[in-house]
């Protein structure tokens, strides 16, 4: 998207953000958590206010590029104080009830934290509103806006050392081979960083919830039963948001952290491993009437864990999705065969790979999602019929990733859906 700014420097900050991959992630999170309708992430100075990245379900109207009038922001003074804004329910605020700019854009609830750069100079905002007051003043939303904002202000660093790195390798194109290798170089210790950063923020996000959820069971087990029907209503609904939130972060921690590289791969039946799955499914299994059919299994070449993992999801997805009254049905096949480049250009007619076969018989979906499923955050149905994440599927196509394999789905809607995933099979040596 070509973004029409006058100054050079604010359209190369506005891009930088925009080449930045995790963003519509955090904007796509920060609105599932505080049900916030618009999400954006603006560049400020004395005299522009800019969006960056936006994510708007409440047709505010503004796209990456535009401009507000800096002065009509609650922004411009975040750049004055450093400081973060929230306000719950402006109508209520004693500070801002009678400010210029919620009555100028008719929002209620209102928080902006400041995007500070590793140099310490200001960037912009992490900004959200919405029309109707929202419950900010939290730990959660206030610590998951913080980290986010570091996050932000540690890829604009991450962006700005690459593009310095581009300028180089142009400029030293006789030194080509030795400008690489410190790139590279210098992108590895940035993965390893940003791991760290990953588990540092899991931890963070994360200790607010439990101790909510351990305040929670104190509740339930002491007060529970003293509390009016409305407020046991309101109680329950937040208990299961946490859960959610819990959930959300343990998957995209989990996502993150599936690299491709210091994995040991093993020579695995691929028996084993189902045989494991299938147990830990027990109490599931005896609820539902679940039926796991297992035929003919091979032995590949895979990351025994990452395998595991990805078959799991495959099989919780099987009995989550099944259909209302039907006992679920899952089989699995897996076996060695000839790679066929018409089913994909990655599989190779001279190579041989482990098929494996996951269908079901549940609810099945529409030929049309069979690629959007494997995308981070897609559901196709909704959290009141089916609870979950979205970011299954997407551990699924990672970890085939790993494995240097290839991933289809096919479905029909109530006629079940069925998972083919190729890896290559090369079995290791056993050392003597």
């Amino acid at each position: 998207m070509e973004v029409k700014l006058n100054d050079e420097k604010l359209k190369e900050d506005v891009v930088s953000i925009q080449k930045i991959p995790i963003i519509p992630t955090i904007l796509d999170v920060i609105c599932r958590t505080t049900a916030m309708g618009f999400v954006a992430v603006a560049r400020v100075t004395d005299e522009r206010w800019i969006t960056c990245s936006v994510l708007d379900k409440i047709q505010f109207g503004l796209k990456p590029g535009d401009e507000l009038k800096v002065e009509t922001t609650i922004c411009h003074e975040i750049r004055q104080s450093g400081k973060r804004v929230i306000i719950d329910d402006v109508m209520s605020d004693p500070d801002f009830c009678n400010h210029h700019t919620p009555a100028m854009y008719g929002f209620r609830s209102y928080i902006s934290v400041p995007i500070f750069k590793k140099d310490g100079t200001f960037f912009g905002t992490l900004c959200a509103i919405d029309p109707n007051p929202a419950k900010l003043h939290i730990p959660e939303v206030t610590g998951m806006f913080d980290l986010f904002s570091d996050l932000i202000s540690f890829h604009l660093q991450a962006v700005e050392q690459i593009e310095r790195t581009e300028l180089q390798l142009l400029r030293e194109r006789e030194d080509r081979t030795k400008i690489l290798e410190q790139k590279n170089a210098e992108l590895q210790k940035m993965n390893q960083e940003l791991e760290a950063f990953a588990h540092v923020a899991g931890h963070d996000l994360q200790e607010p919830l439990r101790k909510i959820e351990t305040f929670s069971n104190l509740i339930l087990k002491k007060d529970y039963k003293n509390l009016s029907d409305v407020a046991r209503n309101y109680f329950d609904r937040m208990i299961k948001s946490v859960s959610r939130m819990q959930a959300l972060i343990r998957d995209l921690l989990m996502y993150s952290q599936l690299k491709a590289y210091e994995q040991v791969f093993e020579n695995t039946h691929l028996l084993t491993i189902v045989n494991e799955i299938k147990q830990s499914f027990s109490e599931e299994i005896s609820q539902k009437q679940v039926r796991i059919m297992v035929s003919e299994m091979c032995t590949a070449s895979v990351i025994p864990f990452q395998m595991y993992q990805l078959l799991q999801n495959l099989v919780a997805n099987s009995i989550k999705f099944c259909k209302p009254g039907v006992p679920p049905v899952i089989e699995i096949i897996s076996s060695i065969e000839k790679g066929n480049n018409k089913l994909s250009d990655k599989l190779s007619p001279d190579k041989e790979y482990c098929h494996i076969m996951v269908s079901d018989n549940g609810i099945g979906f529409d030929a049309e999602h069979s690629e959007k499923i494997f995308q981070v955050f897609q559901r196709l149905n909704g959290r009141e019929e089916y609870d979950g994440t979205g970011i299954g599927l997407s551990i699924v196509q990672k970890i085939v990733d790993n494995h240097n394999g290839f991933i289809t789905a096919t479905a029909e809607v109530n006629k079940g859906a069925r998972f083919d995933i190729y890896i290559p099979h090369e079995l290791k040596e056993a050392a003597i």
